[in-house]
């Protein structure tokens, strides 16, 4: 991984050039992550979505495996031991409208969990007034992608910069 602002830090867009480098991200992301929390992440097939998903699963120390959730839309992953927060891990890419991810009662779970929606972007901003969204972009001619964290809300304002 490349850090602009040292190993400590998340800058606002990093290159990702493995699949090992995106799950540390994710294991990295997951000590800040606390139950209540909103991410939504972004990018086209294949770009790691759901990669960065599993080491989030790994840091936060739930039961595995984390797998793409297309199919079944969500699922939940108990934490192993402790009083961790679960995972709920969601896949917005079949569903049409805001309403339908209403339907899936994914804030049931969000004061207990960590949620993460992958292809949410215009459609599960209104589960939490606080959000973490991520966009992962992969490059046309290497297999490096370019990962954008932004935070909104009061949760997220200079916590990413204080990591």
């Amino acid at each position: 991984m490349i850090f602009p602002n040292g190993p400590e830090c998340f800058p606002s867009g990093m290159r990702i050039a493995t699949d090992g480098e995106m799950r540390d991200l994710g294991r990295r992301l997951a000590k800040i992550l606390r139950a209540g929390d909103l991410v939504i992440l972004a990018g086209p097939l294949g770009a790691g979505k759901t990669t960065l998903v599993q080491g989030i699963g790994e840091g936060l120390g739930v039961r595995g495996p984390v797998t793409s959730p297309t199919f079944v839309i969500a699922r939940v992953h108990p934490v192993l031991s402790g009083a961790g927060p679960a995972l709920v891990h969601a896949d917005a890419y079949r569903l049409g409208s805001i309403s339908e991810v209403d339907d899936l009662d994914l804030d049931t779970d969000a004061t207990a969990a960590v949620t993460v929606v992958e292809w949410g972007t215009g459609l599960a901003e209104g589960l939490a007034e606080d959000r973490l969204e991520i966009s992962i972009q992969p490059d046309l001619t290497s297999e490096v992608r370019t990962v954008q964290l932004n935070g909104y809300g009061v949760r997220w304002n200079g916590l990413l910069a204080d990591v």
